[in-house]
């Protein structure tokens, strides 16, 4: 079911910096959200699990289920939008999952996939928006004119847009320079040409995001996945996500995020 992920050296690196205690974990399949027998599976390989739990005031009425599963006392690991690498702190100690999907990714993008959700953990930011907007998640629902699952989907761009802004500071520190140009001490070469390649490779749709999404090819919630993935590699985005890539962002979070979808939407 799960097995003990080989890490490259410089993925080892990263760990040991950010994340030292975490497990990084190989799944024998994919999945959004682990079904319970195999959340339980975790147990044999953790010292503890603490399922975290949200108050059901923090959820709009007509919330997706998965969301309201998310938030009540069930132990619910991974959820849609995680992606191919997942991460949780509702063990002890944290755990990264490598899904299957990765296969026939370049060995360096999947390394940079689990460098990136070790930095994550690291960050002691939650691991699931919901954590992030609180009750005002409530608020961000009632600002974004678009069903439930859309408002899902925004609200995953949007913390996926702050999570970067707190973390690529570390991954431009990979090529081996501070901010003031010296040396860093993180010299991680891989990491950091697979993090500036991914980068590159959505440069160029980012910057014909707006005319599609005027020419409706691309929907609101789907550019905004799209526009707020790229925060992390520190890309130009356009209106109206240039205003999430702000230092009034990182400083104010989940009220900045709920100010500027009822100014987008006014």
């Amino acid at each position: 079911m799960f097995e003990e992920r080989s890490l490259s050296g410089e993925v080892a690196a990263v760990r040991e910096a950010h994340a030292p205690d975490a497990l990084v974990l190989d799944s024998g399949s994919d999945f959004e959200t682990l079904d319970p027998a195999r959340a339980e599976d975790l147990g044999l390989l953790v010292d503890a699990l603490d399922p975290i739990a949200y108050p059901a005031e923090w959820l709009p009425e007509d919330a997706p289920e998965l969301l309201a599963r998310f938030a009540s006392s069930d132990f619910t690991v991974g959820m849609p939008g995680d992606g191919s690498v997942a991460w949780t702190r509702q063990t002890d100690p944290p755990v990264a999952f490598v899904k299957p999907r990765v296969q026939g990714s370049p060995d360096e993008f999947v390394d940079f996939l689990v460098a990136e959700a070790l930095v994550e953990i690291g960050t002691g930011l939650p691991e699931h928006f919901l954590g992030f907007f609180e009750d005002g998640y409530v608020e961000l629902d009632a600002a974004l004119p678009f069903d439930s699952g859309s408002v899902y989907q925004i609200a995953a761009a949007l913390y996926d847009a702050y999570l970067g802004l707190h973390t690529r500071e570390v991954f431009a520190s990979w090529g081996g320079q501070s901010e003031a140009g010296g040396a860093s001490g993180d010299d991680h070469p891989r990491l950091f040409a697979a993090w500036q390649d991914a980068g590159e490779r959505i440069e160029p749709r980012l910057e014909t995001l707006p005319s599609s999404m005027a020419r409706d090819e691309t929907d609101f919630a789907d550019a905004a996945e799209f526009a707020c993935a790229a925060v992390k590699h520190g890309l130009e985005l356009p209106a109206p996500f240039a205003a999430l890539d702000t230092t009034a962002y990182r400083d104010h979070g989940a009220e900045y995020a709920v100010k500027w979808a009822e100014k987008t939407f006014e």
